[in-house]
């Protein structure tokens, strides 16, 4: 990838983990949805900050997403973006305290590899 195409990428990846952390924070503040409760945390995601902010961190990944698209090969790009995997698992480690067992970390290194061989030019 040339760097203006590795910057979209990037920014791609960063905006839609950050859209995760946000939708997972607003998520918090809304509290579990039951049968009983459902409309009313429907109506409550239109008023919360947190779950607005991950929606538009999403949005902002999305149309980085189509830029990258305009100028890498879908093969390449749509892999690659399985890099947000990553930072989703270091996100919920780090800010929401979730355990990452083995089976996870080996998972999460063979997406790894995988990224990288799919990026790799020949």
């Amino acid at each position: 990838m040339t760097p203006p195409e590795l910057g979209l990428f990037l920014i791609s990846i960063l905006t839609s983990a950050a859209g995760q952390f946000l939708l997972k924070t607003g998520a918090l503040q809304l509290g579990k949805v039951n049968a009983s409760n459902l409309t009313g945390h429907i109506l409550a995601m239109l008023t919360t900050p947190a779950v607005l902010a991950g929606l538009s961190c999403y949005g902002l990944g999305a149309i980085s997403y189509i830029l990258l698209l305009t100028r890498v090969n879908l093969s390449v790009a749509g892999p690659s973006v399985a890099m947000v995997y990553i930072f989703s698992v270091l996100i919920g480690y780090f800010f929401f305290r979730e355990a990452i067992p083995l089976s996870r970390a080996i998972g999460l290194g063979l997406i790894i590899c995988g990224v990288l061989l799919v990026m790799w030019k020949n």
